[in-house]
């Protein structure tokens, strides 16, 4: 588009005009790279409207560290909706772009983006142990081009269950869904093999890793003799709360999870970390390798804040008394 000339009459708030007008014509990595604005390309393994409470929290934490979104920084986004088989395409399209970093969410979506790409710095916010999974050296000295965060905590998933268990005594036999493709689902349901022999609960497990895997394994489960439902970890799960959580109410199953937001659609309990908060301490990440820092010498640091969160309503629904003690030690309580 060609500007009008500065000659004449023209003012400034025309010239502002024209300029505002040629923005919303290119490409938002066009206009950054004409402006020398560094672009954050990130990545979501779920849907735009749940990657949303995090995507603010990590756009907070930059704008707490004087970047600001159009002024001088810019965000690509793309999201897989829940489907694993897309993000290898949405990595090689941000490669394409050559944004300057890429933050990651997950243990599966940092390891494609690892696989992807030597060169550009990439920041995890929430995958599970990065070591154990390949994808750094050391939590001290990750090496290579990826650093970040960990929502790695060592019996969480087993912490998960003696809630649940305090919440709902009679709990005897629990239906797990995990993905057995995602080294953290699996290395979940180890943990959670381990908590159940101490609280006497037994096991039965469903492999969940298409939308069409999930019809069979809820059906299996409705004729499984399960009396309480475990979900682990993964987008899969994420991007199908609701139903998830309605399938558990219908069938009168104690469920848990470990997003809050499954309770707030009608879940019983979730415990895990504070997802939210792994995201605003990522843009400390980004801050640093922007003004220089090599991804690889930066430490990756674990999370300092959890989420407790319990649905009243359901838990009366499904005939169930809250303790007094698990309402004082809950971060959330849906009424």
């Amino acid at each position: 588009m060609r500007l009008p000339s500065l000659g004449g009459a023209m003012r400034r708030r025309d010239f502002l005009a024209a300029i505002a007008g040629t923005a919303v014509g290119w490409p938002r990595v066009a206009f950054a790279e004409q402006l020398a604005m560094p672009v954050v390309g990130v990545l979501s393994p779920f849907s735009e409207v749940t990657s949303r409470p995090w995507h603010g929290a990590f756009l907070r934490g930059l704008r707490d560290l004087g970047w600001i979104v159009g002024k001088n920084i810019a965000v690509e986004y793309r999201y897989a909706d829940g489907k694993g088989d897309r993000v290898p395409d949405l990595i090689a399209d941000l490669v394409r772009l050559r944004v300057n970093v890429i933050l990651t969410a997950v243990t599966n979506d940092s390891l494609a983006a690892k696989n992807a790409t030597g060169s550009i710095p990439i920041v995890m916010a929430a995958p599970g142990d990065p070591v154990a999974t390949g994808i750094v050296a050391s939590l001290g000295h990750p090496g290579g081009n990826v650093t970040g965060l960990s929502q790695m905590t060592p019996d969480i998933t087993g912490k998960r269950l003696e809630f649940l268990k305090e919440l709902a005594p009679e709990l005897s036999v629990i239906a797990v869904l995990f993905n057995p493709d995602d080294p953290i689902s699996v290395f979940g349901v180890s943990e959670l093999d381990q908590a159940s022999r101490r609280l006497s609960v037994a096991l039965r497990s469903f492999g969940v890793r298409t939308n069409a895997d999930l019809d069979r394994a809820l059906d299996a489960v409705a004729t499984s003799g399960a009396n309480g439902l475990a979900i682990l970890p993964h987008p899969i799960f994420v991007t199908n709360l609701k139903r998830l959580a309605d399938f558990a109410l219908q069938r009168r199953l104690p469920s848990m999870f470990h997003l809050s937001e499954f309770v707030v659609l009608g879940g019983l309990l979730s415990y895990g970390v504070d997802r939210s908060d792994l995201y605003r301490r990522a843009a400390s990440y980004v801050d640093k390798i922007l003004k220089g820092a090599n991804a690889g010498e930066l430490p990756i640091e674990q999370p300092t804040k959890f989420d407790l969160a319990i649905n009243v309503k359901t838990a009366g629904a499904l005939g169930l008394k809250v303790p007094q003690a698990l309402i004082a030690t809950a971060d959330e309580v849906i009424e």
